[in-house]
């Protein structure tokens, strides 16, 4: 039996050890990957420490249990029914697995599934731990069995290290679709310099965005942030007033759409104070899963017309559209700085990533 090296997690608050397990099979209409890049995830520590208790309605899978939720490398061999994917082909998985079965997955949105999983991460529904059982490997393994459905080609511009971020740029690229964006058109970014954020910030000027407003703590992160078309990128620092009064100075009738991608221990009120940059008719796209709740007055939203929308990951269908993106040269990832860890490091890099992350830096776990 031919066997890889795994980095598994045995118990929750643990650390993740390196065990030898067999290589998967692909099964029908499945695929098999040797991963040669997986990204880091600051969040991963709280997940595998807190999600339990702060969390039960996000299950994670049955332990032992490999985590790892930006995969990308090569496919070794494919299942019966697979035509589009061959041995050689370099993809990118998109770890988001529905029950394929409900009318959401039939019609192409998984991400609507009541049993939406994670593949490496954690699920949405009683029905995840089905779709763990199906795939319980991922990318802090060397191999990974995964829905042919669910990859993404890539072309040779991109590099696995690079790949692996497709998981937060693809987050981004699907709330700004959702926030109608259109060329010409304003957006305020809350949280611009996190890992979120850098790549909202460059998908919005991709997407022909007249002025991007870029909301952070870091004066010099948002330099950087405005180094990449001072013409049209305008920085808003916390702690130097409001975030709508400082936004409304810049553009008085508000901008046109806002996504706010602070995490869970920002303070709810500063997506609140964020909000009231938004003009008339504006949407606003939650992405980042700010601890709740937030306090919406449905008078003045129903009054602005304004919308209030909740955006989770995106489908393999957006991702081949982002990578199109990336591929054409309209999303340069240059800025990214990397930073690689062999497998044997995870525990070293969930603790630097969790320290020291921020926007620019690319952490990812590499099985080169």
């Amino acid at each position: 039996m031919n066997m890889m090296r795994a980095a598994r997690l045995h118990e929750i608050g643990g650390s993740f050890a390196i065990d030898q397990i067999p290589i998967p099979t692909p099964g029908r209409q499945e695929v098999l990957v040797k991963v040669e890049a997986c990204g880091l995830i600051p969040n991963l520590r709280n997940v595998v420490t807190h999600f339990p208790n702060w969390y039960p309605f996000l299950p994670l899978p049955a332990l032992p249990a490999t985590f790892g939720l930006d995969s990308a490398g090569t496919v070794t061999a494919v299942g019966d029914g697979v035509t589009a994917w061959k041995p050689g082909d370099r993809v990118y998985v998109n770890p988001g697995i529905g029950c394929g079965e409900c009318r959401y997955c039939r019609q192409g949105e998984p991400t609507r599934c009541n049993s939406y999983t994670f593949m490496g991460y954690f699920g949405f529904g009683p029905g995840s731990q089905a779709i763990f059982e199906r795939y319980p490997h991922a990318g802090y393994g060397e191999y990974l069995t995964a829905p042919a459905a669910n990859l993404v080609r890539l072309p040779d511009t991109l590099s696995s290290a690079q790949a692996a971020r497709l998981g937060y740029l693809g987050t981004a690229y699907s709330a700004i679709r959702k926030s109608a964006l259109r060329p010409g058109q304003s957006l305020l970014i809350l949280g611009a310099t996190g890992t979120l954020g850098v790549g909202a910030t460059l998908l919005a000027l991709a997407f022909g965005a007249a002025r991007v407003l870029v909301v952070a703590r870091d004066r010099t992160a948002l330099e950087r942030l405005v180094a990449l078309d001072p013409r049209r990128v305008v920085p808003v620092l916390l702690g130097e007033g409001g975030i709508a009064g400082q936004a409304r100075r810049h553009l008085p009738d508000g901008v046109d759409a806002m996504l706010d991608t602070l995490g869970a221990k920002a303070p709810a009120e500063l997506s609140v104070d964020a909000m009231g940059a938004v003009a008339r008719g504006g949407r606003i796209v939650q992405i980042g899963g700010v601890a709740g709740p937030i306090p919406i007055d449905p008078h003045p939203f129903m009054c602005a017309q304004l919308q209030y929308i909740g955006s989770l990951w995106f489908t393999p269908t957006e991702g081949e559209e982002l990578v199109g993106m990336i591929g054409a040269g309209l999303v340069d990832l240059g800025l990214l700085e990397p930073r690689a860890y062999p497998l044997e490091q995870l525990n070293e890099a969930l603790a630097a990533v969790e320290s020291q992350a921020n926007g620019f830096t690319n952490f990812h776990i590499t099985h080169a």
